[in-house]
């Protein structure tokens, strides 16, 4: 019996290029917006928070880019898991499924999952296939039949898990490294800094200056980078934790009541 999954989520190609090209967009804002004249004076002094930003250095357009990585998989994400949860609210389904098993109501439970779609809608409709073709075949015993709904469940399910954590790698990465990255300019900056401290005579103000805001415009943004990635992971983690329960929840019912018909 053939099984079809919720489709969603960038390839692998098309993620590496989004990457790519995310970091791209991050060194055009670098030079175009945050390098851009109207920010410096006539000595070439920022006079402004995009000038100010300007100075952080090198470091501070791949951080860009990682922001909008995480900006980018973010919205991929939350498309992919609305479409996999379905139309409609999860609980109010899931509840109306076990009314209709209980009630031996399959059509209309596989009418309610055309309705829903998803993932949650994708797995219930192949546990309710899967009952209706064991209960009238009499080459198998009750246990060989509940074994046999259970391990279509798990096979729907495991069809779809892939497709709802699918690139949540890419978030998670991005929280780690998005801090590393912001320290990396935090140290070369301190190192500058440090440096126009350590020159004979009069310390360097401008020298200073400049190395004191590299560091603390990387670690800026470089927290800001990891803060979304986190709260982006976490929420979607949760909201898939959601759907996985629902499943279970649903697929559960299904066994339930096939044991409990005396079939």
């Amino acid at each position: 019996m053939s099984k079809n999954k919720t489709s969603g989520g960038f390839p692998l190609i098309v993620s590496f290029l989004a990457i790519v090209i995310c970091i791209g967009i991050g060194i055009g804002i670098y030079k175009g917006i945050l390098g851009a004249s109207s920010n410096f004076d006539a000595e070439g002094h920022p006079h402004n928070i995009l000038g100010t930003m300007y100075m952080g250095g090198f470091i501070v357009p791949i951080l860009i880019g990682f922001f909008l990585t995480v900006i980018t998989f973010a919205i991929e994400r939350f498309m992919t898991i609305q479409k996999a949860n379905g139309k409609g609210q999860t609980d109010k389904f899931v509840a109306n499924i076990k009314s209709l098993i209980a009630n031996h109501d399959f059509d209309g439970a596989k009418a309610a999952c055309d309705a829903q779609k998803g993932s949650l809608a994708n797995v219930v409709h192949e546990g309710i296939n899967k009952y209706q073709f064991v209960q009238n075949d009499a080459s198998m015993d009750k246990e060989a039949k509940v074994h046999a709904i259970q391990k279509s469940l798990e096979e729907a399910t495991a069809l779809e898990l892939p497709m709802l954590s699918k690139n949540m790698v890419v978030i998670s990465t991005m929280a780690s490294i998005g801090t590393l990255a912001g320290l990396i300019g935090t140290v070369v900056g301190m190192i500058r800094a440090f440096a126009a401290l350590a020159n004979a005579g009069a310390p360097d103000t401008a020298a200073l200056a400049t190395g004191i805001s590299e560091a603390l415009v990387n670690t800026l943004v470089g927290i800001l980078t990891s803060a979304f990635a986190i709260i982006f992971y976490n929420l979607f983690s949760n909201r898939i934790d959601q759907i996985t329960y629902a499943m279970d929840e649903a697929g559960f019912s299904i066994i339930q009541e096939f044991q409990s018909s005396g079939k």
